[in-house]
């Protein structure tokens, strides 16, 4: 059952201020002196110490908290290629997430554009105005092109959420669903429909958790991925297999685990029956699963099961990586978002759903109680104590692989996000107290 209508939408978008989103002053401009340093002649001293040390951008602008959404609007959620005006709203979207979340600053940049040498060419000479580049809703298999040659060439952690979030998250329910099981990620054979940008990321990421290559089995639209193909691009020729499937339906005969990426009802109740035993599903694709949760369930009551929907258990949703990576990220003045990183926000992730939910979720989600257990793999979106358990282990892992600029004292730095989360809780109720759209 929809919670909104059409026009309940479109009138949240475009009644009062127009769209989501506004600049708003951090420092007093009320007097002559205010004025007078914060442009003209004051701003002259910012500006010969940031040409001395170039470094000293992050200490003298916003800079330090800015992050870019950049998208070409190819691959905009289940919309695709509907070109970047039309994706604004969406990048929007996900600086209010940044936002709320995690107190991080967004500027959505919406570029008409489809050369990725274009898109690198312009993203790279951006790099002085922001700490971090999110690339969003770019299609593949240009978006892991634009993000590798990036990742190379600029000083700043660029990460393709698409890719990376749904990976971060799914490697996280797995790391539950492995140790609930007592299956070893080293014997999982995972079957995986799809072979888009988060497919890969997922798959690389699993690989890094112990599955071996060879007991992975990945579909794109055309079947199975194997080295008897003549029709793979360079990106999918790096997880074709010696072993052929003929069908999805074969392959799924004894998995340990489900991955879907792809498109509803790619999966029937009785291949989800045909599986081991304590089956791993994760069913993504928006907004209708593979498999219905319940018809998954109905198959196989010991399946341990995600989906994109919020309606269900474990809920995979990005939102629970992407504001906290960054936030790390930035606090240490990270160089890049490396693998070590996102498998500290994985593991992180899967820590926290290890702890009773606090009273305010629960109540958010309409339930007594939510306890680590085949229903709780995944943390919930609203738990304020996101911030505490992801960033930390990000700036960690940023500190103790060297992509740190600086080092933290990690208990004093846990103290400050959650403060830093507390006021912007509050500047964000206040707002919303005062702004009332009438819907």
């Amino acid at each position: 059952m929809a919670l909104f209508t059409k026009q309940e939408a479109l009138d949240f978008h475009s009644m009062g201020r127009k769209g989501k989103i506004e600049v708003v002053p951090v420092k007093p401009c009320v007097t002559q002196k205010h004025l007078s340093m914060a442009y003209s002649p004051g701003v002259a001293h910012s500006c010969l110490e940031i040409a001395e040390d170039e470094s000293k951008s992050f200490e003298y602008t916003a800079r330090g908290n800015l992050v870019a959404v950049v998208s070409n609007g190819t691959a905009v959620l289940g919309l695709g290629n509907i070109g970047a005006a039309a994706g604004k709203p969406v990048m929007e979207g996900k600086g209010v997430l940044f936002k709320v979340f995690a107190d991080v600053d967004v500027f959505d940049i919406n570029l008409d554009v489809s050369d990725p040498d274009k898109i690198i060419e312009i993203v790279k000479a951006m790099e002085p105005t922001f700490g971090g580049i999110n690339l969003e809703d770019i299609k593949a298999p240009e978006c892991f092109y634009i993000e590798e040659k990036l990742k190379k060439e600029m000083n700043i952690p660029v990460f393709h959420d698409d890719q990376h979030g749904t990976a971060i998250v799914t490697a996280a329910g797995m790391m539950n669903a492995l140790e609930i099981s007592g299956k070893k990620a080293e014997g999982m054979r995972v079957v995986i429909s799809g072979a888009g940008a988060a497919a890969i990321a997922c798959t690389n990421l699993y690989k890094g958790m112990g599955v071996l290559p060879e007991n992975i089995a990945m579909f794109d639209s055309r079947g199975h991925i194997n080295k008897s193909r003549t029709d793979l691009n360079e990106t999918k020729q790096a997880y074709a297999t010696e072993k052929e499937y003929g069908s999805l339906a074969e392959a799924m005969e004894g998995a340990d685990c489900f991955l879907g990426l792809s498109v509803k009802d790619m999966v029937s109740k009785e291949m989800v029956k045909s599986m081991a035993d304590s089956p791993i599903i994760f069913a993504c694709a928006n907004p209708d699963p593979e498999i219905s949760y319940t018809d998954a369930k109905e198959a196989r009551p010991d399946a341990i099961m995600g989906t994109g929907r919020s309606d269900f258990p474990n809920q995979v949703n990005n939102v629970l990586g992407f504001p906290f990576i960054f936030r790390g990220a930035l606090d240490v003045g990270a160089t890049a978002i490396n693998e070590e990183m996102k498998l500290a926000a994985a593991q992180a992730l899967a820590a926290l759903a290890k702890e009773p939910a606090p009273a305010y979720v629960c109540e958010a989600f309409g339930v007594d109680t939510l306890e680590f257990g085949i229903d709780y793999i995944i943390p919930k979106a609203l738990d304020l104590r996101l911030i505490e358990y992801v960033s930390v282990a990000v700036a960690k892992a940023a500190m103790d692989t060297g992509v740190a600029r600086k080092n933290i004292d990690l208990d004093e730095y846990k103290k400050e996000l959650r403060q830093r989360i507390a006021d912007s809780s509050a500047r964000v109720g206040a707002f919303v107290d005062s702004y009332d759209l009438g819907i």
